[in-house]
């Protein structure tokens, strides 16, 4: 039985979607060990036979994250977008609220972590320590939403996971000796301006709301409980977050409609302390972390475009004039070249970390020397 195990953790909505992580994490390990090494020799017969045993299990790992990412951020933008109950939910039911929806799409991220423990833990030579602490820590702050705690913030922050798709089709495009390819690097430009957009920005603003929405939990605590402590009574924060809600659910004029409300302080009963200092700590700090290597490997692609665009010191400005329409092929091939390595940059960082990825020795990672080439070309023709 699941749900003592539930309660004994403190994970009460696990219960109605332990099997769905089940189902999910099999259906990952599916996809790993049967459908990808069957169906990839079929789609790329002149590339998949011919890696090695170590960049095959790199290839079934990647065609894993490519159909999870796909699969996870369309779901999470259709509960978004369809889910009126969450769409409802106030700045205490965002905190403490439940959306069976929202828990669904907990249970499919937490069984793609549980599959990636797996991976790592069996693996653990070759994708190092980093990538098992990655999925541990990520399988034990998803485990949140199940208390529930921010439940309703479970598909605003997967959708961190809008670049992953683009990052998994660069890795293979280079497998595929693609790599400088046109269509690696219009995949290259979506990698870039999709990252910027959906982890700096959309993930920074949404940052910011869930600590308010956090900080408004916490202070509700702190005041209920002082006045608890001076009645003698516990503490119990039910009728304040969910009063309102349930004077919805009796205004109901429908079953359906009934349930859906219901549905949000379906757990309450799990919440009545509020929300422990170190819950709130824990999850700040994760957060802090994933957007400060958001930030950082950002920088590292910011760093690598200037390096490619700073002019050599020598050189006089009397001929430039002359040589501008010269040059402009070559400018456009560097930029390509540019955009082509800052991906190749995020997909090396961020594979590091997630995917424990090592550079091969025979890799297809577009080399400093390509673009050197270029701008030797460029001063040459300049002068």
């Amino acid at each position: 039985r699941v749900e003592p195990w539930a309660l004994y953790f403190n994970v009460p909505a696990l219960t109605d979607h332990f099997h769905e992580v089940l189902l999910a994490l099999a259906g990952y390990q599916f996809i790993h060990s049967v459908l990808s090494p069957w169906l990839s020799p079929i789609l790329f017969p002149r590339h998949y036979p011919h890696l090695n045993k170590r960049t095959k299990l790199n290839w079934d790992v990647h065609v894993v994250s490519l159909v999870q990412s796909t699969l996870i951020n369309i779901l999470a933008l259709w509960i978004m977008f369809t889910d009126k109950e969450r769409k409802s939910m106030d700045i205490n039911e965002r905190i403490y609220g439940y959306s069976g929806t929202c828990g669904f799409l907990a249970a499919l991220a937490a069984g793609y972590f549980v599959y990636d423990l797996v991976i790592s833990t069996i693996h653990i030579k070759m994708f190092g320590i980093g990538m098992l602490f990655h999925a541990i820590s990520a399988l034990w702050v998803f485990s949140f939403g199940f208390r529930p705690f921010v439940n309703f913030y479970s598909p605003t922050f997967i959708l961190y996971e809008l670049s992953s798709p683009f990052l998994n089709i660069h890795w293979f495009l280079d497998k595929l000796n693609l790599t400088g390819s046109k269509l690696q690097w219009y995949n290259g430009m979506l990698l870039l301006s999709v990252f910027f957009s959906c982890r700096l920005v959309w993930g920074t603003w949404q940052s910011v709301l869930v600590y308010r929405d956090m900080w408004h939990a916490l202070q509700l605590s702190w005041s209920l409980s002082s006045s608890a402590v001076a009645l003698g009574v516990p503490v119990d924060i039910t009728s304040t977050v969910f009063g309102n809600r349930a004077q919805l659910a009796l205004r109901c004029g429908d079953k359906l409609c009934t349930r859906a409300q219901e549905e949000v302080y379906k757990y309450a009963g799990f919440t009545v302390g509020g929300a422990p200092v170190w819950l709130v700590g824990t999850y700040v700090a994760a957060n802090v972390v994933l957007n400060s290597l958001n930030y950082y490997w950002f920088s590292k692609m910011v760093e690598t475009v200037l390096k490619r665009f700073r002019g050599p010191k020598e050189g006089g400005e009397k001929k430039r004039a002359d040589s501008e329409e010269k040059v402009e092929d070559v400018v456009e091939d560097i930029a390509q070249k540019v955009v082509l390595e800052a991906a190749a940059t995020l997909e090396e960082e961020e594979g590091r970390v997630f995917h424990g990825d090592v550079p091969e020795e025979q890799g297809f990672v577009v080399k400093d020397v390509d673009v050197d080439v270029g701008r030797e070309e460029l001063r040459r023709r300049k002068a």
